[in-house]
């Protein structure tokens, strides 16, 4: 609906300063509370079916019975409304609801403030200074509340029948448990499918990794629909082939080459690291398998004498490294370019870095979902050459690649 620009020439009159349009007493609150008012008396003349003060309303039942006054909590401030009543008491007004104390739209701004890491008290702080509310630790910690019903019904959503590729990797957290602070990881598994879209496909808590935790995220993955995954990216291999042997037993299971060279770097001084970083890069780049190998053992007749521990990492996990080198290059690069999960991490870190812990797992799971939806109005389009990739996909994997993509 266009508004006039008489209109607003006739509100904004008298108006000299930015006090008199947005302070306690301005113009925008003032229009909020005749607004809601407003609004509310129609919706009872919508309710009893005729207008205020019509003849239609003399001895037909039910009528009008004053007005109820209430204080909401908006955008803009506190403000108090007056709320039409009925003699039957049958009205249910759905702008304001019985029993509603915030305007829609305030819940989303303590959660869109809680999900970019603010703490309750920050959130107290900032609404009271920019918008004059003051609120409750309760207030908000019963809005964020809500957002685990928005989580399980995330976590259970059916996905789809094939994955193309999964990155399952992990955010480290601290949590208070029975008094004490644990160090949990919480493993978030981002699918890409056959369209070269990202999505979280869940999200776990676990202080311990091995084959029987592997095996539950694996199982919940199967049983949301998921029949099969080509390839599995993943930031370690313990206990994880046990598990994906018993339940997806074709997919290549692929570790994550830019966590095998973090890894590398904690053995290595500061004044090095760019030169061990250029050093392995011949590894993972390699034509084949074979020439990968004479490139680690070339960087270990250079850099063993000085940090014997990296190539002793690499030989140990030499299994997982190598899979995706069998495969072209546009597969590969879809494969070991990690940016996708890498940046879902730091997004995710940057939230709650500023945590010196959680109080429980809940607390964690509900900030990093508000994250992980934060993160996800980003991801507009597919990876980046995946048509390219898919057409190797399906050479590769002629056998279980779907004729209908659809």
């Amino acid at each position: 609906m266009a508004i006039k620009e008489e209109w607003l020439d006739e509100v904004l009159k008298g108006c000299k300063t930015p006090e008199d349009i947005t302070g306690p007493n301005g113009v925008i609150k003032q229009l909020t509370k005749r607004l809601l008012e407003k609004a509310l008396s129609a919706e009872m003349t919508e309710h009893l079916g005729y207008e205020k003060y019509s003849a239609e309303g003399y001895n037909c039942g039910n009528t009008r019975n004053g007005n109820g006054r209430k204080v909401v909590q908006t955008e803009h401030g506190e403000v108090e409304i007056e709320t039409p009543r009925d003699r039957e008491g049958s009205f249910e007004p759905q702008i304001i609801k019985k029993r509603q104390r915030r305007f829609e739209g305030f819940d989303d701004k303590i959660l869109s403030m809680y999900s970019h890491g603010m703490s309750t008290r920050d959130i107290q702080f900032h609404l009271k200074d920019i918008y004059g509310v003051e609120v409750s630790p309760d207030l908000i910690s019963s809005v964020t509340e809500k957002v685990m019903e928005d989580i399980k019904v995330w976590q259970t959503r059916p996905l789809a029948r094939l994955y193309p590729i999964v990155y399952l990797d992990a955010v480290r957290i601290k949590v208070r448990d029975n008094g004490h602070i644990v160090n949990k990881a919480v493993y978030l598994a981002l699918g890409v499918g056959l369209d070269g879209q990202k999505d979280v496909l869940g999200m776990w808590i676990a202080e311990t990794e091995g084959a029987k935790f592997w095996a539950m995220i694996l199982t919940e993955l199967k049983n949301r629909g998921v029949e099969d995954i080509f390839i599995i990216c993943v930031d370690g291999l313990k206990g994880f082939s046990e598990a994906i042997e018993g339940i997806y037993p074709p997919t290549q299971v692929q570790l994550c080459i830019v966590h095998m060279i973090r890894n590398s770097l904690k053995y290595v001084s500061w004044k090095d690291r760019k030169a061990v970083v250029e050093a392995l890069k011949p590894i993972y780049t390699a034509a084949t398998a074979a020439a990968a190998e004479e490139s680690l053992k070339e960087f270990c007749s250079v850099w063993d004498s000085k940090y014997p521990t990296i190539g002793d990492l690499w030989r140990r996990n030499w299994e997982g490294i190598v899979p995706f080198l069998a495969y072209p290059g546009y597969i590969r690069k879809a494969i070991y370019t990690t940016n996708a999960i890498e940046s879902l991490n730091h997004s995710l870190r940057k939230i709650t870095k500023n945590r010196g812990s959680f109080p429980n797992d809940e607390a964690a799971l509900k900030l990093l979902y508000l994250g992980l939806q934060n993160a996800k109005k980003k991801w507009t389009m597919p990876i980046w050459q995946w048509k390219d990739a898919l057409n190797q996909f399906a050479v590769v994997f002629a056998d279980r690649f779907p004729l209908d993509l659809e």
